[in-house]
C-alpha cells in the first residue's frame, strides 16, 4: 500500500474547537492534481499524517492516545548443558574421530594403490623394445681408443686394432647375409 495523509488546516482545527455548532457548512473539495489509486474511507482524526505502519504525527492541538514506547524484552542467557547432553555430545565426538581416523587409513591404502597401478601402467607403456646388441663392439672400442692415444704421432700402431674389426664385421655380415638366405 502507498502511504497515505490527510490534510487539515489550522483554521479548520480553531474553527471545529471553537465553535462546533457553526462549521455545519459543508466545505469544498479540491480535486488533486495526480490522479491516485482509489483508497478506502479512513475515518478523520485530528492528525496531520498517517503513515503505513499505523505510527501518526501529532499535530501541536490534537489530543489522543500517548505514543507508547517499545517494549523490549532481554534474552533469556542459554541454560547450562547438562552432563547427560555433554556424555551425548563427547560420544559423537569420539564416534567422528574414529571415523576420521578410518578415513585417513582408507585414504592412505587408496594413495599406494594408485602409485602402484601408475608404475605399472607406466612400465608397460614406457617398456623399451628388446635391442639387439650392437656387433663388435669391443673391437671398435678398441679402435677408437688406438687412435685417440697415437692418432697423431703414429697411426700404423693402429692397424691391429682395425683388422680386427674389419674381420669382425666382415663376420657379422656374412651371418646376417647368409640368414636372410
Amino acid at each position: 500500500m502507498g502511504d497515505f495523509s490527510i490534510q487539515l488546516s489550522t483554521n479548520l482545527v480553531n474553527r471545529l474547537v471553537d465553535d462546533p455548532e457553526k462549521s455545519k457548512k459543508k466545505t469544498r473539495r479540491t480535486k488533486p492534481k495526480v490522479t491516485r489509486e482509489p483508497q478506502q474511507p479512513q475515518p478523520k482524526i485530528n492528525q496531520k499524517k498517517v503513515s503505513d505502519d499505523s505510527e501518526p504525527l501529532k499535530d501541536s492541538g490534537a489530543r489522543g492516545w500517548p505514543i507508547q514506547p517499545s517494549v523490549y524484552m532481554p534474552v533469556p542467557p542459554p541454560s547450562q548443558p547438562t552432563s547427560a547432553d555433554l556424555d551425548a555430545i563427547r560420544s559423537v565426538h569420539e564416534e567422528s574421530l574414529k571415523v576420521v581416523e578410518h578415513l585417513k587409513k582408507l585414504e592412505e591404502n587408496m594413495a599406494q594403490e594408485v602409485t602402484q597401478r601408475a608404475k605399472e601402467l607406466r612400465d608397460k607403456e614406457f617398456k623399451l623394445p628388446y635391442q639387439k646388441p650392437v656387433p663388435c663392439l669391443a673391437q671398435k672400442d678398441a679402435c677408437v681408443n688406438c687412435y685417440k692415444e697415437h692418432g697423431k704421432e703414429d697411426p700404423l700402431k693402429c692397424a691391429g686394432f682395425v683388422n680386427s674389426y674389419a674381420n669382425c664385421t666382415r663376420r657379422v655380415r656374412q651371418q646376417v647375409s647368409s640368414g636372410n638366405k
